[in-house]
């Protein structure tokens, strides 16, 4: 695309958004209008509803997905843009999503064209909010030795079975779910289905975590009957859906971070908590050295991850080398936190009272819920297999 073009892009692309942006949403996020989208997506500050719908009438919640379902047609040129036009404006995401990071994704790969038209454009407007049934109690790390039965009843499937840590299951609308409809193998007795979480037979229950917040869920189905129109890809072929969208998921939680502590920059909260010396920089020498090591390494991770992207794009999408992206982020985020959490001292022991303010708060719980990083999206331990079997072409050795 021309140098002129993108500018011309970028030019009109700004304008829009300055013409758009609502601007009560300059404000501090409050919980309720973290915009997941889905039936129970009611904000307290309905603009934050306004956003998502604009943005969405023009594709640009899922910006370089086809205009046919929805998206926004855009070039990843357009779409860098796009996104730094948003970063300089400090404009809000219009819509965090599962559909949008991990299932769209593979449906656009894998789903039928009646299954594309079908869930797609909804996913892209923000209509539906998904979670993702992976995670057993007998199946975490190794994921394939999943029970969850699923059973051919003509003309419908059953299902029996039970996942664990399904993040955000109580407030889904849909499941997109791994099954075993084959007890003889194992990684190719796998299927991939999709159904609504109001489906009789389901059932979430929340899991309370140290930080205090429950995103995570147990959830069971018992008898639930699912159409036979939703299994995507073959049957016994879920197992490389299943891998492909752990990509996906890998790719879009380093891309966007794991967030937290409020949203908080580290470098103005050691200011704040730790003060300036004479030369206007920060007073403690040993942290704001610390402290520059990690911003310096954040900035390259960041580098990393647009490379990694553009080169996704221009191939046949993410690699086994997001595990390596995967594991640098969860690093990363949980060394953010121990030094926003050191900077803050004494303020940073804080669960709830007037001695505290509610960014020092958000900070210690954010601090607690770090700890999940190295687990989530697959385990640090796992990514690190991945990379040595996958990226290195290392084997095993008895």
């Amino acid at each position: 695309m021309a140098e002129s073009d993108l500018e011309t892009f970028r030019a009109e692309t700004r304008a829009w958004l300055e013409a758009n942006y609502p601007p009560s949403l300059h404000a501090p996020m409050e919980e309720d209008e973290a915009p997941w989208g889905g039936r129970k997506f009611n904000p307290t500050n309905t603009d934050a509803k306004v956003w998502l719908d604009r943005m969405a009438a023009k594709g640009w919640t899922a910006p370089t997905w086809p205009t046919q379902y929805g998206g926004g047609g855009l070039k990843p040129a357009e779409a860098r843009v796009l996104q730094q036009e948003m970063n300089r404006l400090k404009l809000r995401p219009p819509l965090m999503s599962f559909g949008i990071w991990m299932l769209g994704p593979v449906l656009l790969e894998y789903a039928t064209e009646e299954q594309k038209q079908m869930f797609i454009p909804p996913i892209v407007r923000g209509e539906i909010r998904w979670c993702q049934g992976y995670s057993e109690p007998g199946a975490g790390s190794d994921l394939a030795s999943l029970a969850t039965k699923c059973e051919d009843r003509g003309d419908h499937w059953l299902i029996n079975g039970q996942k664990v840590w399904t993040s955000y299951a109580d407030q889904a609308d849909w499941i997109f779910c791994l099954v075993r409809t084959d007890t003889t193998k194992k990684h190719e007795g796998i299927s991939f289905v999709l159904f609504d979480m109001t489906t009789p037979g389901v059932e979430a229950r929340p899991i309370k975590l140290i930080s205090g917040s429950s995103p995570f869920c147990e959830t069971f189905f018992d008898n639930v009957k699912v159409p036979k129109e939703q299994m995507v890809g073959k049957l016994n072929g879920g197992w490389e859906i299943a891998k492909r969208l752990l990509q996906y998921e890998r790719q879009n939680i380093s891309a966007g971070g794991f967030g937290g502590g409020g949203g908080l920059d580290l470098v103005d909260v050691a200011k704040t908590h730790v003060g300036l010396d004479a030369t206007g920089r920060l007073e403690d020498g040993d942290l704001r050295g610390r402290i520059t090591h990690h911003r310096m390494e954040q900035h390259a991770f960041m580098l990393t991850v647009r490379r990694a992207e553009a080169e996704s794009k221009t191939g046949s999408g993410p690699s086994a080398a997001t595990s390596i992206i995967k594991y640098a982020a969860a690093h990363n985020n949980q060394e953010r936190f121990e030094l926003m959490v050191e900077a803050m001292g004494l303020q940073a022991l804080g669960w709830e009272g007037d001695g505290f303010a509610h960014d020092e708060l958000a900070v210690t719980r954010g601090w607690l819920r770090s700890k999940g990083n190295s687990i989530e999206g697959g385990t640090s331990e796992v990514n690190l297999n991945v990379v040595s079997k996958r990226v290195l072409g290392l084997l095993d050795h008895q």
